[in-house]
């Protein structure tokens, strides 16, 4: 992992977070200084994203699909292989716990994980995940688990929009990452795109969340994430932050 998130609190004295960034440069990782709270900033930023690709398979979209569209759109690795690698226990932990804190915008955890985690599936861990973990490894892409397809409504999937899954996915993960600079979480863009390329694979050629915002204009993510709120709920709301740089037209880079 090449990033070093150093958390601080209120109480965290300059020498400390100075000798913790120094520590961090020497084993050779990039540190970024996030201040204490859910999640930090990569999990808070990573949570929505992995439970709205949880929400789309609940909708009827297939494992393998919503993760090559994210990988098409530059993820290396897909949001439902991810969850496998990092324990659909550990998914379910943070989904609960995340969920409750940011409830009042709409962040309410879907249970789908908690209830594969208590039927026995913890992903690649113990090869009971979405996609089947073969004790002889085969040479070819992963197969899907079919037996997963029960907690989402069976096996008959109906396709999804492939542009309404690259944007929900994506856009959730930039309106948080603005929801944390604007409540401080973050001290600069550059952090949180450092943060969310070197911590969590963001496309590295889109340069992060705040570069990707620039890249699009404020008002078009504005825009999309009004309308994605329409169809979707309250949890694609823009942050305030963003309504407003999409209000006067600015970026977070200056150049």
């Amino acid at each position: 992992m090449p990033l070093l998130e150093i958390v601080v609190t209120e109480r965290t004295a300059p020498w400390a977070t100075a000798t913790a960034h120094a520590f961090g440069c020497a084993q050779g990782k990039t540190p970024i200084v996030v201040k204490d709270g859910p999640g930090f900033y990569t999990t808070r930023i990573l949570a929505p994203y992995l439970n709205e690709a949880v929400l789309a398979l609940s909708e009827g979209a297939r494992v393998e699909d919503v993760d090559r569209i994210m990988k098409d759109f530059g993820f290396p690795v897909g949001p439902i292989a991810l969850i496998d690698e990092v324990g659909i226990d550990v998914g379910a932990h943070v989904a609960s716990d995340l969920g409750g804190v940011f409830a009042d915008r709409g962040h309410t955890a879907n249970d789908t994980l908690k209830r594969l985690f208590e039927a026995g599936f913890e992903g690649r861990k113990n090869r009971r995940g979405f996609y089947q973990y073969p004790e002889v490894k085969r040479k070819g892409p992963k197969k899907v688990n079919p037996d997963v397809y029960e907690f989402f409504g069976g096996d008959d999937r109906t396709p999804l929009p492939e542009d309404e899954v690259r944007d929900r996915l994506a856009l959730i993960m930039v309106n948080e990452a603005i929801w944390c600079m604007a409540e401080n979480v973050i001290s600069t863009p550059r952090d949180g795109d450092l943060g969310a390329v070197l911590g969590l694979g963001f496309p590295p050629f889109r340069a992060g969340p705040f570069h990707h915002v620039d890249a699009l204009g404020a008002d078009a993510v504005a825009a999309r994430l009004e309308e994605l709120e329409r169809l979707h709920g309250p949890r694609f709301q823009p942050a305030e932050l963003l309504r407003k740089m999409a209000a006067d037209r600015s970026c977070f880079y200056t150049s």
